[in-house]
């Protein structure tokens, strides 16, 4: 059975985001730096990003691009193969996006204490990890020169892999990052809603959704594993909260609301994936690769997505590809 998809679309707003590169010695350190860097960061409702891992790069893993020493990154073709991300030093690496709203007015402020604070309390701290630049853009934040004073006076500049660092003397060896970081405009607010018979139906739809939407590079996906169950309208009827309950998509509602229920006959459970990235064709190429990899899950009803009607951005992302504009 092939679920319905909905003739509708979800509706993106812009951001800035910056966007690095951890390594680590291996894949088992790299993923704790990773998930400490993006903890807490599903939502800008309350947290001050939304941060997630982009893609896994370098020894053994998936294709990607290069990073050069301050330039903008270029394609390395290996044999018989793909492109191959060439980490800085060789080792395994982790890109990771951090993205703030652009509505904001304190935006570009905001942006750098993210990174601040995340880089030094939880890439530094982590055992054998380095953290490197990707985004080679006019504006940039001095992040290395900020989180060098931490060294203490022994802190220095050196030439590693090619490339100016700061390298800080740390006890469990060196700690080695670039100096700057670039930011640029991105997207936000993506987003796909996985409406099944259930919850075990909806939460499978919505991990293949995720881990389609996964494989495309430039994109994340913020929640916790990608997903969340808890979606949300803006406003409340409490003026203390700036967000709250979707109540017209709550399937234990239904009866209660009655005909001001909008959750479809014979769904039970409602899962979503939000998607954040580079840019909308990005976005899109995730949409559409996490729908038909949704859509045949059984006890799957109804592929759907939340939008403001165009109040909160204007990059729509429908969920048709025949009503997306050229």
């Amino acid at each position: 059975m092939t679920a319905e998809i909905d003739d509708t679309y979800a509706e993106a707003f812009r951001s800035i985001y910056a966007e690095i590169l951890i390594t680590a010695r291996d894949r088992r350190w790299l993923g704790h730096a990773v998930a400490a860097a993006t903890g807490n960061a599903s939502s800008t409702i309350l947290c001050d990003c939304e941060a997630g891992l982009d893609r896994y790069v370098g020894p053994g893993d998936s294709p990607g691009v290069a990073a050069g020493a301050n330039q903008a990154p270029a394609v390395v073709v290996g044999a018989n193969q793909g492109p191959a991300f060439i980490t800085p030093d060789g080792r395994p690496g982790a890109i990771v996006q951090f993205h703030v709203p652009r509505f904001r007015k304190d935006r570009v402020e905001a942006l750098g204490r993210v990174l601040l604070v995340r880089v030094s309390q939880n890439v530094l701290t982590c055992p054998t990890a380095a953290c490197f630049n990707l985004l080679d853009t006019a504006e940039a934040f001095e992040l290395g020169r900020k989180i060098s004073y931490f060294g203490d006076g022994y802190q220095f500049r050196d030439q590693r892999f090619g490339r100016p660092v700061w390298v800080l003397p740390i006890l469990g060896g060196e700690f080695v990052m670039d100096d700057r970081f670039g930011y640029r405009e991105g997207l936000m607010g993506g987003n796909l809603w996985l409406m099944g018979v259930d919850e075990d139906a909806a939460l499978l739809a919505a991990e293949r959704a995720q881990a389609a939407a996964a494989a495309v590079p430039g994109v994340i996906a913020p929640f916790p594993g990608g997903v969340t169950s808890s979606g949300s309208k803006a406003g409340s009827r409490y003026k203390f909260c700036v967000a709250s309950t979707y109540e017209k998509f709550c399937p234990t509602l239904r009866q209660r609301l009655g005909a001001d229920s909008a959750v479809p006959p014979d769904v039970g459970s409602i899962m979503e994936i939000i998607l954040d990235g580079h840019d909308l064709p990005a976005i899109i190429r995730a949409t559409q690769g996490a729908i038909a990899a949704a859509v045949e899950t059984p006890g799957l009803v109804k592929i759907s997505a939340g939008n403001y009607g165009g109040r909160l951005g204007k990059s729509f992302v429908y969920l048709r590809p025949e009503r997306q504009p050229e």
